[in-house]
């Protein structure tokens, strides 16, 4: 009696004791794996880079893109997101714009391949998902083909005034509500996933209308006769601001089906600013977006200059909330044209959104190293240690 009590209890301690020793094990397994956060969630970890056009050399120069592609891979980043429709041309041979009076912006390589296509490929062949990048949305320069051959497209202020500066300088707005808009964009958008084996397709913050336009003839028409009233003097009205941003909201739900008709496994990619500068600034309501089940993927634009105000933005409740409900990550600038940024507040930035969960996208392949303040090998170095296991995309086509 006393011999089975003692090994009943001598039992029971081992049992504890196996435990203990198996939880100690998982807790300093994942804190020594900066990845380790990504376990919260059941995700694909987000490991992306916009190619624009600053890297067009890269992209039309079938040697550099190989030797670039290669690197990302080597780098154990699993997204690539090239620009293929900015300042009102595309950046791959279309049809669509053919037929609007857009002549394309890029004929061929340098080699005279298909620069697209041969993204994808070398892409693919590494490993990466390709995500074409629609990155002006419904901006245009004024002077663009666009612009002048279709001038009733255009939006305006309550003064008229049509024209708007910003990061991209002076540009015009496609009025998002107009119907030969929308098919425009839409036609375009379905060219690119059709005609390219692409995993999906990205639209950024200019995929929206900053809040004092819509005073055109036709959206001002559109509002009385769906109201009943006029349009409100003041922008910032909230019934007018609500009314737009649900337009825009219509718009994409329509543009996520027509896309999910051609190619139901296409990634269906957004990268907003934070929420409450989209929707007050910009009439884009992505929250709403992804409470409707029509994003795939978001990349929240999070530029600060420091790492106090990034920890602001990406612990906000809706990036939280999306994340719950589909990959999230965070867009991080790694410098700019005469501004680079230096590496130690890259990495901060990445530790903190990684820790929170979160992926991240770099803002530009050229400033990741060749455009840096340190010599290429250490960023490169950096990277290498910012992503140190592979992180695989499976691709949804």
């Amino acid at each position: 009696m006393k011999l089975r009590f003692i090994s009943r209890e001598l039992w029971r301690s081992l049992k504890y004791l196996s435990l203990l020793f198996l939880a100690l094990f998982i807790t300093i397994l994942l804190a020594g794996n900066p990845s380790s956060a990504i376990a919260q969630q059941p995700f694909q970890e987000i490991r992306g880079v916009w190619m624009t056009t600053n890297d067009n050399d890269i992209l039309s120069d079938r040697p550099k893109l190989q030797e670039a592609v290669s690197q990302l891979a080597q780098l154990n980043f699993n997204t690539v997101y090239p620009v293929v429709w900015n300042s009102g041309y595309v950046l791959y041979e279309s049809a669509v714009a053919q037929r609007t009076g857009i002549q394309p912006f890029v004929n061929k390589g340098l080699q005279g391949q298909d620069t697209l296509a041969e993204l994808v490929d070398q892409a693919h062949h590494q490993g990466l998902l390709t995500i074409p990048w629609f990155e002006f949305g419904f901006m245009t320069p004024p002077t663009s083909e666009l612009a002048l051959n279709h001038p009733s497209w255009i939006t305006q202020r309550p003064n008229g005034s049509k024209t708007w500066i910003g990061a991209a300088g002076e540009v015009v707005w496609l009025n998002p509500f107009h119907p030969d808009v929308q098919q425009f964009i839409t036609d375009l958008v379905l060219e690119v996933v059709t005609q390219y084996n692409v995993d999906g397709i990205q639209f950024d913050d200019h995929t929206s209308l900053p809040y004092e336009f819509g005073y055109d003839r036709y959206t001002l028409a559109l509002y009385k006769r769906e109201t009943g009233r006029n349009a409100p003097a003041n922008p910032r009205n909230p019934e007018w601001v609500r009314w737009r941003a649900n337009k825009i909201t219509a718009f994409m739900t329509q543009l996520n089906e027509a896309v999910k008709k051609k190619k139901p496994n296409a990634i269906f990619s957004v990268a907003p600013n934070p929420y409450d500068v989209a929707y007050k600034t910009y009439l884009q309501d992505w929250l709403a977006w992804v409470r409707q089940g029509i994003v795939d993927e978001l990349i929240v634009q999070v530029y600060r200059p420091d790492l106090p105000s990034f920890l602001g933005q990406i612990t906000r409740p809706e990036i939280q909330e999306a994340q719950q409900k589909i990959p999230t990550g965070v867009g991080v600038l790694t410098g700019l044209r005469n501004k680079p940024v230096p590496m130690q507040l890259i990495q901060s930035k990445v530790h903190s959104a990684r820790d929170r969960g979160l992926g991240v996208t770099f803002f530009y392949y050229e400033s990741l190293w060749d455009d840096a303040p340190e010599p290429i090998a250490e960023r490169q170095s950096n990277f290498q240690s910012l992503f140190n296991v592979p992180a695989e995309r499976l691709a949804m086509r």
